[in-house]
């Protein structure tokens, strides 16, 4: 009789069991012996941390939001935060306006003290200014303005398991990879999608924050966007969120848990 698939085989006596492979370890944002504040930077007046704050409040982590461009000023250390975030925007990281200059300059900040931080899209790309890369267009002036498959690398598996196989852009800029970094995902117009710089620095291209009212804001006050070069008509953008959504939002509750939470097995 063969043995149930439910159940362990019998061991022979004196025979030790098999110890089971250990899984990946688990992190959580919920941490009550630390109420610090993440800071958000963010670069517009009417801008939101969408899911990444709707995901850091549900797990009772408090945000300090700044706007550099209406003259908040951002602090000489994180001592007093958790880290930080810094979205994207209608800028580019090229731009010589002197807020956003004393942004890239202030990256020396979480890496000086190797607090956790994440760049997302222009926050990315102000990261990578600061580590001395490379940010502009494509020379055939394609876009992703949509949604678009990205790959997780090996090292991107081994910090959070599961990746979404399709993600929101909204950029007609890219980056190269900044020396000693360590590229996580990759895609096939831009190929640095994602990278991790140190132990607690990170940058993504994509837009896992976006909710279902940015998507109706940007693809209406951003529509001239959608007729460039490989952008996406407004349709497909919703067409894809019905479809694509569930494992971005998987993904981005384990990386913002790895990025700012404590290991917890």
């Amino acid at each position: 009789m063969t043995d149930s698939p439910f159940e362990p085989p019998d061991h022979d006596a004196g025979e030790a069991p098999v110890d089971p492979v250990p899984g990946p370890p688990r992190y959580s944002l919920e941490d009550p012996g630390d109420d610090r504040p993440v800071l958000v930077v963010l670069h517009q007046e009417s801008s939101t941390p969408g899911r990444v704050g709707q995901v850091l409040a549900r797990h009772g982590v408090p945000l300090d939001i700044r706007r550099p461009v209406l003259g908040d000023a951002l602090p000489d250390t994180l001592d007093a935060h958790r880290g930080a975030v810094v979205f994207g925007g209608p800028p580019s990281a090229n731009d010589p306006d002197a807020h956003l200059r004393a942004e890239v300059d202030w990256m020396a900040v979480p890496l000086t003290e190797n607090r956790p931080f994440l760049g997302i899209c222009l926050g990315a790309q102000m990261l990578v200014k600061h580590l001395g890369g490379t940010v502009g267009p494509r020379p055939d002036g394609l876009v992703e303005v949509g949604y678009y498959p990205i790959r997780a690398t090996p090292a991107g598996r081994r910090l959070v398991p599961h990746w979404p196989e399709m993600v929101y852009q909204w950029h007609r800029e890219g980056f190269d990879l900044p020396r000693g970094a360590t590229l996580l995902a990759e895609g096939d117009w831009y190929p640095n999608q994602a990278f991790a710089y140190g132990d607690n620095a990170f940058g993504i291209q994509f837009h896992a924050e976006l909710t279902l009212a940015m998507m109706h804001r940007w693809t209406v006050r951003g529509h001239e966007r959608l007729t460039l070069p490989g952008a996406q008509g407004r349709r497909q953008h919703f067409d894809g969120r019905a479809v694509y959504d569930a494992p971005v939002l998987r993904w981005l509750e384990e990386f913002l848990a790895r990025i700012f939470g404590r290991r917890v097995s």
